[in-house]
């Protein structure tokens, strides 16, 4: 494990052409304080858990200290907004710090988000606050206690600057990390401008960092859109499965590696609605729950025009059209492993969307119910009380269950079995919007940090019984239904 001033920086995005960025140090924030340090991501870029504990740790993540070896920038991209097309966004509150590999030759991109403002903020203060830093540094988290592709969170540190939003909050600043930040829009940028030279030379540098096995293939490029197209493909499906809403899908917020980033507004659904929208400035509802697949296909729509300049059109097309079936796999084979099923097909749909519908008519707790049904007994007679009494219309339930435990008889597996897998596969705990806002409120009105720790340890092991957390589980209370999210969040 190293020291702060020991970290490996071996920065190669800083090596591409100034047009792929701006470089920019970030804006110091007076009097800096460690809000929360994630030991786990700090083992990530080789990091001792010791150097948290320094004043010179809140220094150099706030961005008040530049860590030797690194090269500050801002990142140049475009993107689709809500389905309209804005010319140049690129980092307007995050900060690249530089590119870390760690004892494993892994390489990590450190990244400030809220260290002010540089040439892409439109006229904002490139601030970030406590509360969405918090959010942002929870979720990604418990998306990788999920076993979702995400970026990581190192720590937040905090300052008592003030910072404009819909009201006067504190500054924040989280540190992220990820292998790479490029995203759609990084391509759309250039190729909207008609330089696409630098969409081939983006292109090479990717698949050199990320996808060295495609890098001597003669046809490198339709196979890398492919291999993009397939980590979205299933990372649609982990959202889906899992009832998470990211709520800012646009191509600007979605990585060529498949991860999920940029938390602004997100939820993980709580009663199953399709139509669940986690932000409340998505008045169109365009990026509901429901809507999450097919946006995912929207999107790799604009890279793949993006890419043409480097793959034929008539190729692209042909990629884009296996979309849906990867989709689908993948979706059905997560549904199935919820299902306590040894192996899922599309048959299986015949079990998994009336389940849905009758979970939603019943306003069901998504995490909660695929939860509890690795108690279902499957042998002949058994009514399976419990679980039949949380429902509406319990002659449905009876005859879907009637269903399921014919699908499970073919298996041959034992409840127990069953059990087992089912609970390696449904989460007993997420972040629940309540838990996260009571987190914000400690932190905001008592500096009092101790629940984002807890909820950090917590999410670590979603599938985990721990019984001293068992309240953590339980439905949100009625004081929840306030809570609103929007980008500002």
């Amino acid at each position: 494990m190293r020291k702060l001033d020991q970290l490996n920086f071996d920065n190669t995005f800083s090596c591409l052409p100034a047009s792929f960025y701006s470089r920019i140090n970030p804006t110091p924030l007076a009097k800096p304080y460690l809000v929360s340090f994630n030991a786990k991501a700090a083992k990530l870029i080789d990091l001792s858990i010791t150097e948290a504990a320094r004043d010179e740790f809140a220094q150099c993540f706030i961005g008040n200290r530049l860590l030797p070896g690194s090269e500050p920038l801002a990142m140049l991209y475009a993107g689709h907004q809500f389905g309209h097309f804005v010319s140049q966004l690129g980092d307007g509150r995050a900060i690249l710090l530089g590119e870390i590999k760690n004892s494993a030759g892994e390489y990590w991109d450190v990244q400030l988000k809220g260290a002010g403002p540089t040439p892409y903020s439109r006229n904002s203060d490139g601030r970030a606050v406590l509360r969405s830093s918090i959010r942002e540094y929870l979720c990604s988290e418990a998306m990788h206690g999920l076993g979702i592709p995400t970026t990581r969170a190192l720590c937040i540190v905090g300052s008592d600057e003030e910072v404009y939003r819909e009201t006067v909050e504190t500054a924040a600043v989280v540190t992220r990390i990820a292998p790479s930040y490029v995203r759609f829009g990084s391509f759309e940028v250039f190729y909207h401008r008609g330089q696409h030279a630098q969409v081939a030379q983006l292109a090479d540098y990717v698949i050199a960092r990320h996808f060295p096995h495609l890098v001597d293939a003669p046809d490198k490029y339709p196979r890398f859109l492919q291999e993009v197209l397939v980590r979205t493909a299933q990372l649609m499906a982990q959202w889906q499965a899992v009832g998470f809403s990211h709520g800012v899908m646009n191509t600007d917020n979605m990585s060529i590696l498949g991860l999920t980033f940029d938390y602004g507004p997100f939820g993980f659904m709580e009663s199953y609605n399709p139509g669940y929208i986690c932000n409340h400035s998505d008045h169109g509802g365009r990026y509901a729950y429901s809507e999450q697949p097919q946006v995912g296909l929207w999107n790799l729509s604009a890279l793949a025009q993006a890419l043409t300049p480097l793959i034929p059109i008539a190729q692209a097309e042909e990629l884009l059209d296996s979309y849906s079936d990867i989709y689908s796999e993948h979706y059905v084979k997560l549904m199935g492993q919820k299902l306590g099923l040894t192996y899922a097909g599309l048959q299986d749909y015949a079990l998994i969307e009336p389940l849905l519908k009758m979970m939603q008519a019943s306003q069901l707790d998504f995490t909660n119910l695929f939860r509890s049904l690795s108690n279902f007994k499957s042998a002949i007679g058994d009514k399976n009380s419990v679980l039949r009494d949380q429902f509406i219309d319990r002659a449905a339930f009876d005859e879907w269950a009637g269903l399921y435990r014919t699908r499970l008889q073919a298996e041959g597996t034992t409840d127990a079995e069953r059990k087992e897998r089912m609970d390696k596969a449904n989460p007993k705990y997420i972040l629940r919007n309540y838990l996260a806002q009571i987190a914000i409120s400690k932190a905001e009105k008592e500096r009092d940090y101790s629940e984002v720790d807890r909820l950090l340890h917590l999410l670590a092991h979603p599938f985990d019984e721990q019984p001293e957390m068992e309240s953590y589980a339980a439905l949100a209370p009625d004081w929840a239904r306030h809570i609103e999210v929007s980008c500002s969040s």
